[in-house]
């Protein structure tokens, strides 16, 4: 029976499913499966590289050439079947061992297709963490770069874009919510643009980790068994084939520092996002932006009147949820007792749910981002409201002509509890004891001039 999603434990797999779909083939039980045995075979295939003693004639005595033989068993992976998946599963029933039962399924089908004489090499001298933390720092690695960035790079070429646009629209700036010296709405968009692309910098310049040294790190099986090999040097080019770098020395696990860095920076971007959908929530209540209705779509169920900004909340709760996961898995990964124990399995699991939230997140982002219509009614009444804010720009010239005490004389014109408006700054500017060119140049000064580079 099809999965129903509105069974769904979850709201990841359920209420919001359609905006989570990407991530399957890479944070599902069978995507875990696939890249599990992407990994045993690819492993078995390098060991066929060396060649390892008793590897050198892989293939022989079948209808198949060695290259066939790679490509059949790569077959494994890049054509696996849920129902493939489902065969794990079943043999996991009896190992109680989700990574032995790959072993398992691979030799299954090595026997099926006549290369059963080679099978003892599948997941040669390994420990189930070689694979695990080889295949799941490679499922991140490969959702990061093909889903996440890609959509949260699409939200950043729209505040890019919406920032190109504003650039010349003055607008009020507001510190500790007060009324402070003019900005452009389009230089506040293009801060969350530089703050997004130095994130996206950072994260580029971070490595993805394997771990791959055996049982405890060391490699011993492989040096008892084959003491000629440089192994190290083996499970360097190994990892690094499949764009990951290893991590040495490790214990049976990964030590996850890096991969805790990569969780960090995800959230580092998620909670800029979040100070970005506060501040636009904020231009929206302040009614510098409008909203475009959505026939069809209610804004409250009580109050026909009202066009909520949903989007921006949605996006800002699922960011939140994100930055916890991320939070906890960052501070819990890089610690396990000894030389292992297995919390680190349990939780690395959930690395996808992050990456969920984030892209309901991105979602809501791009729907909201999409009705924005700039209000210069508005933003142009707050800003004749607030002449105020240009006693900034007249002390300062004031102080450039050694003018006595400019900035008590502007205190004493702006703290009398009285409207300050163009007519107030004016009369102060003609009562001023300075050349008229100095007068020229104050009164050319205006809430929609004053707003600096």
């Amino acid at each position: 029976m099809d999965f129903n999603s509105l069974v769904a434990v979850s709201p990841v797999d359920g209420r919001y499913a359609a905006k989570t779909a990407s991530l399957r083939p890479y944070f599902s039980e069978y995507a875990l499966i696939r890249y599990r045995v992407r990994v045993e075979t690819e492993y078995f295939i390098a060991l066929c590289g060396i060649p390892l003693p008793g590897l050198e004639d892989v293939g022989e005595g079948t209808s198949m050439g060695k290259e066939e033989v790679y490509s059949r068993l790569r077959g494994l992976y890049r054509d696996m079947t849920e129902e493939d998946a489902a065969r794990v599963k079943e043999i996991e029933k009896v190992t109680n061992h989700d990574v032995k039962a790959v072993e398992y399924y691979i030799k299954e089908r090595f026997r099926e297709m006549g290369l059963d004489r080679w099978q003892e090499f599948v997941h040669f001298g390994l420990t189930s963490q070689d694979i695990n933390n080889t295949a799941q720092p490679l499922m991140l690695k490969e959702a990061l770069e093909d889903e996440y960035i890609p959509a949260l790079k699409d939200i950043l070429s729209t505040i890019s874009c919406l920032a190109r646009e504003w650039d010349d629209v003055p607008m009020l700036a507001k510190t500790h919510g007060q009324p402070a010296t003019p900005t452009r709405l389009g230089k506040e968009f293009r801060v969350f643009e530089a703050r997004l692309e130095e994130q996206l910098r950072q994260l580029g310049g971070l490595s993805y980790p394997a771990k791959f040294g055996g049982a405890t790190g060391n490699m011993n099986a492989h040096k008892v068994a084959y003491p000629q090999v440089d192994w190290p040097a083996f499970a360097d080019a190994f990892t690094s084939s499949l764009g990951l770098r290893r991590s040495f020395p490790t214990t049976q696990i990964d030590h996850y520092d890096n991969l805790a860095a990569i969780f960090d920076c995800l959230r580092r971007i998620n909670t800029i996002l979040i100070d970005f959908c506060r501040d636009v929530w904020t231009y929206i209540s302040m009614e510098y932006f409008h909203q475009r209705v959505v026939a069809g779509e209610v804004g409250s169920s009580a109050m026909p009147h009202k066009v909520n900004p949903i989007d921006f909340e949605n996006a800002e709760g699922n960011l939140g949820m994100a930055d916890a996961v991320l939070t906890f898995l960052s501070m819990k990964l890089p610690i396990s007792r000894l030389q292992r124990d297995l919390t680190d399995s349990t939780v690395l699991r959930n690395a996808g749910v992050p990456l969920a939230h984030g892209m309901i997140a991105f979602a809501s982002l791009r729907k909201g981002l999409g009705k924005l219509i700039l209000n210069r009614k508005a933003i142009d009444k707050d800003l004749h409201g607030n002449w105020a804010v240009v006693a900034e720009a007249i002390q300062t010239i004031l102080r450039r002509e050694a003018y006595p005490n400019p900035y008590e004389a502007l205190k004493r014109l702006t703290r009398t509890g009285e409207a300050i408006d163009e007519d107030t700054i004016k009369r102060f500017i003609d009562g001023l004891d300075v050349p008229e060119a100095v007068k020229d140049e104050l009164r050319a000064i205006t809430p929609w001039n004053y707003t600096g580079f």
